[in-house]
């Protein structure tokens, strides 16, 4: 299995109506390495759904329920799609501050390539944010 972080500004697409949804497709995606992420994640990775720009903060964890697709948004063929659905909560949301202050995240995408819209989480990185966050993954 592997890892991975989706931003989304809560104003545009929130955890909250993602829960609603109960699935969404991941569309809009125009950067080749977030492109490349996206035709890498497989059905059953796990992904942090982070709220960009508005709270900075993962909220909750995604799942890939359908690996990628050619994305609806555009007849563009480099551009692809990935469909999720919600998986867990987080009971205690984890910061971009809070990543940022602990050395041991200085080498996660998101804090090295902070700009990119999908990036890879390590195995590591993931279980750790999970105890911060207060998740059980049982």
């Amino acid at each position: 299995m592997n890892y991975w972080l989706i931003k989304s500004e809560p104003s545009a697409y929130s955890w909250d109506q993602f829960k609603k949804d109960k699935k969404t497709d991941w569309t809009g995606v125009r950067n080749y390495a977030a492109r490349n992420n996206l035709r890498d994640m497989k059905k059953g990775d796990l992904a942090f759904f982070y709220h960009s720009n508005e709270g900075m903060e993962i909220v909750g964890i995604a799942k890939v329920t359908k690996e990628h697709f050619q994305d609806p948004t555009t007849e563009e063929t480099a551009w692809l799609a990935v469909e999720f659905a919600p998986y867990k909560d987080l009971k205690k949301t984890v910061t971009l501050e809070t990543l940022k202050k602990d050395p041991f995240f200085k080498t996660m995408d998101l804090i090295r390539l902070s700009r990119l819209s999908t990036g890879k989480v390590t195995e590591t990185e993931f279980f750790k944010i999970c105890e911060m966050g207060e998740v059980d993954l049982k």
